[in-house]
């Protein structure tokens, strides 16, 4: 029978210790002074060395030579207490969690007095320390406080903080660490080059990696691998297919699916991993130690040269091309995603279910609302600029609305003004109607054609416009210049009225991720023209329009959410109109078109633009605008009523 690896190559000296640098070297130098400690504590990880350190430091300081960071290896107790010898009776191991109670402890103290039988030191290596007990740690506390000359005690622990304080506070804390994966493969490497073995080097940085620093968990995969080897080694199928790990090129499909959006080629993977067999946990860790890769070549160009990433020339090549497949944040939101992914598929009851969701959530950032989808959402459009503005305008059905015909007339040659209705003919016992809001100048219509009717003076059609009856002269009224072509009227050459209704949609999501009021309000308006900072928008609600305008709160919610989607902060402003854009006729507008339509010329339509205290002197507004707002949009439903008044 062949001994087991980990116990075959176990280090015989401080120097044979892997890893630890920051542990033997202190302790060869105080063996090597003579100024060693009456009391040490090992901690860290399993399987890095904690027990074999203690045993050697147990060698050094019993050899004939000694104290000495290099024993003879040649006198009797270092033969005794070699790795594979039969032990001295002045080194007792015990493992605390079978000798943790008081009279364990008791029993310990009472022996401890008696001095060593063959060697210089009487040394007790107590294991898994920190399952001593409260009783135990009391009693051994003031043998480890001040302990006999030729007492020593060595403290091995996976959690030293379970540790009472007041031992720990007397003993020389050394802490080891986990072995990094590049000095384990290099330590199988030359294992296998002492046992005579072929091994694949990329089977043995599987071997690294599934070990995650521990170098007894590695010489324990590496021995079974090797046992079940084939004549020509140990290759990298093999140990993949052992390990359970994934294999490379369908993790790099995998990718490519995310980098392209692609969910028929990414459910069609899920699909084969479930089928296969595979681990779904150890999928998706795969996955995202792909990701973490891509991410640190993303982020560090030469990662390789630095160490970041292990691997030969070629495959760093081909994880620089799949990185540049995404932009920084759909790759940071992927990663993140994955991570999230694997923590709820431990326990879940249905993982395949579980992976299918994770897929959806990467290839549909539209799935998830949060505000990392919405970035990933804007870099899709940005690296694909024609078929991106094309994908996010196709939901708009509004947008593809045509305004009515409306009759070409000269240009105007001066600005349009609201003017004042005549007062009624004599003998007319009618009142006079309400005050209504002036239409949107036709040339802000997004789906029509024809070109704005010109302005006719002011004496010429004096029922086009109509204001507020008053017993004292009305104000003079504001004159308000019709907005300009939406393709071309915006300050900003940067920041077009296509590319903001393209990416209307991502703004409602943002503005409703903050307040799911604004939300409410501007869901079905749709963007006419951009003015400086200024985006007007028309909606077919007048009362949704005046609560708009009622309120300037909105205008910090507003101008964040088009600024973290289009890149510029702008102040939205409601007129009223259709979801096309087409102004909403309303009182003289309508007898105009009437006329219109007989075959006279068509009458003057001001501009004005809507302000909260022009709304609440000159709008007609239904008391239950904002009921048929949440019945229409949020398919709710009036149960009662109650009268504020």
């Amino acid at each position: 029978m062949s001994l087991a690896l980990y116990r075959k190559y176990r280090p015989a000296t401080l120097a044979e210790v892997i890893g630890q640098d920051h542990v033997v070297e202190p302790l060869a130098r105080a063996l090597d002074n003579d100024r060693v400690h009456h009391a040490y504590l090992f901690s860290g990880p399993r399987g890095c060395g904690k027990t074999s350190s203690a045993r050697i430091l147990a060698r050094s300081l019993n050899c004939e030579q000694g104290p000495t960071s290099t024993p003879c290896g040649v006198c009797n107790s270092c033969v005794d207490l070699a790795p594979n010898g039969p032990g001295s009776i002045d080194v007792i191991e015990l493992d605390a969690a079978t000798h943790g109670l008081v009279d364990d402890a008791r029993d310990l103290r009472e022996k401890a007095v008696y001095a060593p039988a063959t060697s210089r030191y009487k040394i007790y290596i107590i294991d898994e320390a920190h399952q001593l007990g409260p009783g135990a740690a009391n009693a051994l506390l003031k043998l480890v406080e001040e302990p006999p000359p030729h007492l020593r005690f060595v403290f091995a622990t996976t959690e030293p903080d379970k540790i009472i304080g007041t031992i720990r506070s007397r003993t020389h804390h050394y802490g080891f660490r986990l072995v990094p994966a590049r000095t384990l493969q290099t330590h199988l490497a030359s294992i296998c080059e002492q046992e005579d073995f072929a091994a694949d080097p990329g089977a043995l940085a599987l071997i690294s990696r599934a070990a995650g620093g521990s170098v007894r968990d590695s010489l324990s995969i590496l021995g079974q691998l090797l046992a079940g080897s084939g004549p020509e080694g140990l290759t990298y199928e093999e140990a993949a297919d052992q390990l359970g790990v994934t294999d490379s090129a369908l993790i790099d499909e995998v990718v490519v699916a995310m980098a392209n959006y692609d969910g028929a080629a990414m459910f069609r993977l899920i699909d084969s991993v479930v089928e296969t067999g595979h681990d779904p946990r150890r999928f998706v860790t795969d996955l995202l130690e792909r990701l973490r890769d891509l991410l640190i070549v993303a982020g560090v160009p030469d990662a390789a040269e630095a160490g970041l990433i292990d691997g030969p020339a070629e495959r760093v090549a081909e994880l620089s091309e799949q990185a540049s497949r995404f932009g920084p944040g759909a790759l940071t939101r992927n990663a993140e995603l994955v991570s999230k992914g694997l923590s709820e598929l431990k326990g879940a009851t249905a993982p395949r279910l579980q992976l299918e969701l994770l897929a959806a959530r990467l290839v549909l950032p539209a799935a998830d609302s949060g505000p990392e989808s919405l970035v990933a959402r804007v870099e899709k459009l940005e690296r694909s600029p024609g078929a991106g503005l094309a994908s996010a305008a196709a939901p708009m059905p509004s947008a593809t609305r045509s305004a009515p015909a409306v009759p070409s007339a000269p240009e105007a040659s001066a600005p349009r003004v609201a003017t004042p209705k005549p007062a009624p003919a004599a003998g007319n016992d009618a009142p006079p109607p309400p005050p209504r809001l002036s239409e949107v100048a036709p040339s802000t219509r997004t789906g029509g054609s024809a070109a704005a009717p010109a302005a006719q003076p002011a004496a010429a059609a004096p029922d086009t416009t109509s204001a507020a009856p008053a017993p004292s002269p009305a104000p003079e009224p504001t004159t308000a210049a019709a907005p300009e072509n939406p393709s071309t009227a915006s300050s900003d050459p940067g920041v077009t009225i296509e590319q903001v209704r393209a990416l209307w949609p991502a703004v409602l999501d943002e503005i409703k991720s903050n307040s799911r009021v604004i939300w409410m309000l501007l869901v079905a308006a749709h963007p006419l023209s951009i003015e400086g900072d200024v985006l007007v928008a028309s909606h077919e609600n007048v009362g949704t329009v005046k609560r708009f305008a009622q309120s300037s709160s909105h205008d910090d919610n507003v101008a964040t959410a088009t600024a973290a989607v289009i890149g510029k902060p702008l102040r939205v402003q409601l007129v009223v109109g259709d979801s096309a854009g087409a102004p909403i006729p309303t009182g003289g507008a309508a007898e105009s078109n009437g006329r219109s339509a007989a075959g006279e010329a068509p009458s003057e339509v001001s501009v004005v633009e809507i302000q909260p205290a022009d709304v609440a002197e000159s709008v007609d507004v239904d008391d239950v605008a904002g009921i048929e707002l949440l019945e229409r949009e949020l398919g709710g439903v009036k149960i009662t009523e109650y009268d504020e008044s």
